[in-house]
C-alpha cells in the first residue's frame, strides 16, 4: 500500500508541476515584452523588435516550453479569465516565435505560408496535450468555447502586422484582464490610420477586423453598429460625428488593411 501511495503521489506531483510552471503574472513574458515591445507616440500602436527577441530566443522558448506543459485538466480547472489570459499570452508569444524563423528575411507573417496553408495552419507547437496552430487557439479554444461572447480578445490577440492591434507590452493576466482589454479596445479606435469618421459624408471607416469577425460583434451588442456607437468618443474627433456614431446613424466602409511585419528596424 505504501508503494501504490508513493506512485500515486508521485503521479500527481507531475500533474501539478507543469502548471505550477506558468504562475499567475505571466512574468517571464512580461519581462520579454517590456524589453522588446515599445508604444508609438500617440500610444496606439507598437513596434517589436524581433532583433531583440532573437537574442532573447532562450528566454522566449523557456517560457514557451512552460506553456506547453500545462495539463488540459489544470486548464480546465482556472477561472474563465485566468483561461482566457493564458490563450491570448499563448497566442502572442507563439507568434513572435513565428515570425521569429523567418528573421530578418521577411517582410510580413504571410511570408511564411503558402498556396497551400496559411501561417495560421502551421501546427508547430503544443498546447494542452495537442499539436496546434495558431488559429486553433484563437478560433477552437477562445471563440469556440461555449462561453465565449467577449469581442475585444481580437484587440488582443497580435498577428505581427502593422494592420494589427497593439502587441501589448505586458503579459494579460486574469486580475487585470478587463482594464486591459478596455485598454487595447480604446486605444486601437483611436488609431486614425484604421478606424476613422468621416463627418462630411456620414460614413464610419473602421477595420477589416470588423467585418471578419462581425458575427461576435452582433452577438456581443445585437448589432456593429450598436457595439460601436459605444465607442464613438474614440472613433471620432468631432462632437458630430460622435453623436452620430452614439446613435448608429452612420455607413460603415473598411479600411485597407496593412499585412507589412510591425518590426522595429
Amino acid at each position: 500500500m505504501r508503494i501504490l501511495a508513493a506512485l500515486l503521489l508521485a503521479l500527481l506531483g507531475a500533474l501539478a508541476g507543469p502548471a505550477r510552471a506558468i504562475d499567475a503574472d505571466h512574468a517571464a513574458w512580461t519581462a520579454l515584452l517590456e524589453r522588446h515591445v515599445r508604444w508609438n507616440a500617440e500610444g496606439t500602436a507598437t513596434a517589436v523588435d524581433y532583433d531583440g527577441f532573437a537574442s532573447d530566443r532562450a528566454a522566449l522558448k523557456a517560457y514557451l516550453d512552460a506553456l506547453s506543459t500545462v495539463p488540459r485538466a489544470a486548464f480546465d480547472a482556472w477561472p474563465e479569465p485566468q483561461r482566457t489570459a493564458f490563450l491570448l499570452n499563448a497566442y502572442n508569444a507563439f507568434t513572435v516565435e513565428l515570425v521569429l524563423t523567418g528573421w530578418p528575411e521577411i517582410t510580413s507573417i504571410k511570408d511564411l505560408g503558402s498556396l497551400l496553408r496559411s501561417p495560421w495552419k502551421r501546427r508547430f507547437f503544443v498546447l494542452l496535450g495537442e499539436q496546434r496552430h495558431l488559429d486553433d487557439v484563437e478560433h477552437r479554444l477562445l471563440r469556440g468555447a461555449p462561453s465565449f461572447n467577449e469581442p475585444r480578445i481580437h484587440f488582443a490577440v497580435n498577428c505581427a502586422s502593422i494592420g494589427c492591434p497593439a502587441l501589448r507590452p505586458e503579459a494579460y493576466v486574469a486580475a487585470r484582464l478587463e482594464a486591459q482589454l478596455d485598454d487595447q479596445t480604446r486605444r486601437f479606435l483611436r488609431d486614425r490610420t484604421r478606424n476613422r469618421s468621416d463627418a462630411a459624408e456620414a460614413t464610419l471607416h473602421v477595420s477589416p477586423i470588423f467585418d471578419w469577425y462581425g458575427e461576435d460583434f452582433e452577438r456581443a451588442a445585437g448589432s456593429l453598429e450598436a457595439w460601436l456607437a459605444t465607442y464613438a468618443a474614440e472613433l471620432a474627433d468631432v462632437a458630430e460625428a460622435r453623436a452620430r456614431i452614439g446613435r448608429g446613424a452612420v455607413g460603415i466602409d473598411w479600411t485597407d488593411y496593412d499585412w507589412r511585419l510591425n518590426g522595429a528596424r
